[in-house]
Formats: structure tokens, C-alpha cells, sequence
């Protein structure tokens, strides 16, 4: 695949188009949980469903068609998921029904952590090796703008027009997407002859992937247990009102952007340092915003904070888990990773639910949520030190 000074970004801003597509689908939801269920007739709860249905869509779909694409070239296999995600949000925006919504929202899921995994294995072949988290980061840069741009105008535009205009309005970002992908992405001829399929799982076998998924669940487990309970958060311990709320995740979302470009030039320069270094960060963050939150300005403070933590660790554990896989596992074991994030996305928010259920109360949310990253903090160590104990007898052989 050629390099250029000129078109290796354009390609990298493609994908990150069809990923700020895929963002603001998966979380705009949560902004039109009252127009859902007063139009469909459905409990708040229910409604609230419809993200559950989504990250477990990305959780199955991820895998399944991962493996029934590897036959395919990278950029045809964009092509196919893009084509999915598009069609599956006009049949949302259409959904007449609540069970249909469902289901159009899980079959748009299935598309999700495929591209994701594919597109972070093509973002790194469009740039140098030095370069390639950089590269991974570029891409999830779309996620971030989707969080910080996509979600608030996509809750805005149900509220003005309706639900359903929201869903419209990112089926057309998926037809611009398509477009891009096509006329941008370089198309590339598939790697060396597929092995058996068992040989696709056999990645699933290597223990240093398996840690590096774990990271993935526990680092955004953390964060989920935090971001899922935010707005009850900042108004019943920070004192803000319910309309302050959507400015400050605004600033949240701009902590995603620039956390996620810091973790890229991180990982690019030394990546173990990266992975320790900003899990160690997120871990910090999340405990001292238990104390943040009870401040006004702290809040606004901790809420920046935590986005900046939570994705400068983005490029460091997909780079981790590329690495370890190897060659042609990356491409499963990269969409088991996006995976391995919506897993975390749920259960995340059930812990951060059991903790505000019990005698602690939603106060105590950040710092014991803070338990989760330490958690991964500790895999990530242990997965150095077993990486490094495995060198040594190679050296001494050597």
C-alpha cells in the first residue's frame, strides 16, 4: 500500500467519518429516551433498553462478522459494514414499533465493532510504524467528536423534529461515509491464503491477548460505572441544574478528544510506558473525582478530567492487543477488543446501578468505581512482566 504525505490523512479522515457515524448512534439514544417512549408507548426503563440491545449487538456482531468477512478485501469489508450501519438506522428511523426499533438497532450494532477492528488494522498500514497508535487514534477521533459534537445536536434535533429525524439524520451521515470510505480508503488485495477457521480462534489461546481484553473491560468498566450516572451526579451532588448538564458534557467531550490524541503520541513513543502510565491516570482521576464532585467548579474540573483519562488509554490498549495478536489475528482479536469496550459499556453500568442501589449511595460511585481501573492497572503489570520474563530466555539463548 503507497504512503503519501497527501492522501494517507484523507484516508485516515474517511474512516474517522464512518466512525463519528457509528458514535453518535450508539449513544445519541440516551439523549431520546423521553420522545422513544412517549412515541412508542413504552416505560423510560424500556427505552433504556435500546442502548443494553445496542452494546450487546457490538459484544456477538463483532466476532461473528469478523469471521465472515475475512475472506473479503479490508476496504470491501468497510464498504459491506458501512453499508449495514446505514441501512440499519433508516429502518430505525422507519420502526414503527418498539420491537422493530429494537431489532433495527441490534442489526446496526452488528456492524459496529467489526469496523472498528477492521478499520483500526487498516489505519495502521496507511502510515509509517512509527506512527500506527497515532494512526488508530485518528481514527477513534470520530467517536470522540461524536460524544462531544454528534450526540448534543442529535438530542437536539429529536427534541425539535422528532426521534425519528435524528436516526435520518445519521443515515445520511452514513451515506457520506460510504462515499468517503470508497473514494478514499486504498483498495488492497487480501493477505496470504486464509488458514482454517479454528486457526481465526486460535488468537483466543494467546494469554497476552486474553489480558489485553481484560484491560479493555475493566478500563471502561470503570468509566461507564461514572459516565452511565452522570447527570444524576452532577445534580444531586454537585448542585448543578438539569440544563447545566448538557454544557458540561460538552466539556467532557472535549477531554475525549484530546485524551485520545495524547494516548496516540504516547503509545507511538514507547507504548508499555503509555499503557501503565494512563491507566495509572485514569485510576487517579476517577478516585479524586469522588471528592470533585462534591464542588461546583470541581465537577466541571473532574467531568474534563475524566474524558482526557478515560481515552488517552484508547490507542494504548488496541495498539497492545494488535501487537499481541500478530498477523492474521489481528483483525479478531482488534474487533474482540471493541467488544471488549461495549462489554465493558454494560457492566459498567450495572456496577455503577449496584452501588447507588446500596448503602453507599451515588456518592460513593467514583471512587469505588475507581476499583476497576486499578484493576486493569494491575493486568496491564502483570502482563509486562510476563512479556519480559518470556524475552529473557530468548536473549540468553541468543
Amino acid at each position: 500500500m503507497t504512503r503519501t504525505a497527501s492522501r494517507t490523512p484523507l484516508a485516515l479522515y474517511a474512516l474517522t467519518v464512518g466512525a463519528f457515524g457509528i458514535g453518535v448512534t450508539e449513544f445519541v439514544i440516551m439523549g431520546l429516551l423521553l420522545q422513544v417512549s412517549g412515541d412508542l408507548g413504552v416505560s423510560v426503563p424500556a427505552a433504556g433498553l435500546l442502548m443494553t440491545g445496542y452494546a450487546l449487538g457490538v459484544f456477538v456482531g463483532a466476532p461473528l462478522l469478523t469471521i465472515a468477512t475475512r475472506r473479503l478485501p479490508k476496504k470491501t469489508t468497510l464498504l459491506v459494514l458501512m453499508g449495514i450501519f446505514t441501512l440499519g438506522n433508516l429502518a430505525c428511523a422507519l420502526a414503527p414499533t418498539y420491537e422493530l426499533l429494537m431489532a433495527a438497532r441490534i442489526l446496526t450494532a452488528l456492524a459496529h465493532g467489526t469496523f472498528f477492528g477492521v478499520g483500526a488494522v487498516v489505519a495502521t498500514t496507511l502510515v509509517a510504524p512509527e506512527k500506527k497508535a497515532s494512526a488508530i487514534a485518528i481514527m477513534f477521533t470520530g467517536l470522540t467528536l461524536a460524544t462531544l459534537l454528534g450526540v448534543p445536536f442529535g438530542a437536539w434535533l429529536g427534541l425539535q423534529f422528532g426521534w425519528r429525524s435524528t436516526f435520518l439524520a445519521v443515515t445520511a451521515i452514513g451515506v457520506l461515509a460510504l462515499v468517503v470510505l470508497a473514494a478514499l480508503v486504498p483498495a488492497t488485495k487480501t493477505a496470504e491464503p486464509l488458514g482454517r477457521l479454528r486457526d481465526e480462534f486460535a488468537v483466543l489461546k494467546r494469554p497476552q491477548v486474553l489480558l489485553g481484553l481484560a484491560m479493555t473491560v475493566l478500563g471502561f468498566g470503570g468509566v461507564f460505572a461514572i459516565f452511565t450516572y452522570i447527570q444524576p451526579i452532577l445534580t444531586e451532588i454537585s448542585g448543578w441544574s438539569e440544563a447545566a448538564v448538557s454544557p458540561i458534557l460538552l466539556v467532557f467531550g472535549a477531554g475525549l478528544v484530546g485524551g485520545n490524541l495524547l494516548g496516540g503520541k504516547l503509545a507511538d513513543k514507547r507504548l508499555a510506558p503509555a499503557l501503565l502510565g494512563t491507566l495509572a491516570a485514569l485510576t487517579v482521576v476517577m478516585f479524586a473525582s469522588g471528592f470533585a464532585f462534591h464542588d461546583r467548579i470541581g465537577a466541571i474540573v473532574a467531568t474534563f478530567l475524566l474524558g482526557a483519562a478515560a481515552f488517552s488509554t484508547v490507542a494504548p490498549l488496541q495498539l497492545r492487543v494488535l501487537q499481541q495478536a500478530g498477523g492474521a489475528g489481528q483483525g479478531l482479536a482488534s474487533s474482540l477488543n471493541i467488544a471488549a469496550f461495549n462489554l465493558g459499556n454494560a457492566f459498567g453500568a450495572w456496577l455503577g446501578g449496584a452501588v447507588i442501589a446500596s448503602a453507599a449511595g451515588i456518592a460513593a460511585v467514583p471512587m469505588i468505581s475507581a476499583a476497576v481501573p486499578l484493576a486493569a492497572l494491575g493486568l496491564a503489570v502483570l502482563s509486562l512482566s510476563m512479556e519480559r520474563r518470556a524475552a529473557k530466555p530468548a536473549i540468553a539463548e541468543a
